[in-house]
């Protein structure tokens, strides 16, 4: 029964991946620890193959046209914030369980304060190393709880760039730290058994979902799905917090 509500979430986090560009590994982690259907670890470890998957079918059927002058500057600072996450991920598996649970009901409140305060778009595009700074916090967040969007989708929309265009460059930054984390997960042997039925039982319907999203898509305008989203992620945080300090 577990496999078959993972899924179920796995595919409403697909489902808003594909609207905003960001969220499927929150929601994921949010919806898996609210139902106690995994550890945060494997959790985690799944949607960090599943979000790569989600990516990868995003990508084949989008022409791949993202702003690298955009991305390319946000990858270091990524890449070291994913080594750092790990680590400190299983730190906190191994000594400060309860920790790590208060942590993520933590972060999760916070990303979702973070996508609904009120963004103007800037007239001119930010200089090289405030890309550097959100792709750090990014990866951090992506080593901890694989979810690596919030911190540069809230810096990537105060730019004065097209929507898709965003929405492309969350998708390659995003992809590129899930890889690195899964390399670093699989090289220190933190990815279990029960990471990995995780990630099969799903495999089908983020790739299902995407397909019937794109063929379908859902013509809403991207701050009611971001606030719809930053709502739903408040409350459960809430929630998480509450169950954590008992």
């Amino acid at each position: 029964m577990n496999y078959f509500l993972f899924a179920i979430c796995v595919g409403f986090a697909t489902y808003l991946q594909g609207l905003t560009g960001f969220a499927f590994a929150l929601v994921l982690l949010t919806l898996s620890s609210l139902l106690q259907l995994a550890s945060v670890g494997d959790a985690a470890n799944a949607a960090t193959v599943l979000g790569l998957l989600n990516a990868i079918v995003y990508l084949r059927a989008h022409p791949l046209t993202p702003q690298w002058r955009v991305v390319l500057p946000a990858l270091p600072g990524g890449l070291v914030g994913v080594g750092f996450g790990v680590l400190l991920l299983g730190w906190l598996s191994s000594n400060a369980v309860q920790l790590l649970g208060l942590m993520l009901g933590a972060t999760i409140i916070a990303c979702a304060a973070l996508l609904l305060v009120q963004q103007r778009t800037r007239a001119s595009m930010s200089m090289p190393l405030s890309y550097g700074v959100a792709g750090a916090l990014s990866g951090l967040l992506g080593g901890l709880f694989s979810a690596a969007g919030p911190p540069l989708v809230f810096h990537m929309y105060r730019q004065p760039l097209p929507q898709e265009a965003i929405r492309q460059c969350l998708f390659v930054a995003v992809a590129v730290n899930s890889l690195v984390r899964l390399i670093l997960v699989l090289a220190v042997g933190r990815f279990s058994r029960e990471a990995l039925l995780l990630s099969l039982c799903a495999v089908p319907i983020v790739y299902g979902v995407s397909r019937v999203q794109r063929r379908f898509p859902l013509r809403v305008g991207s701050i009611q799905i971001r606030r719809f989203v930053a709502l739903l992620l408040m409350l459960a945080g809430a929630v998480l917090l509450v169950h954590g300090a008992r």
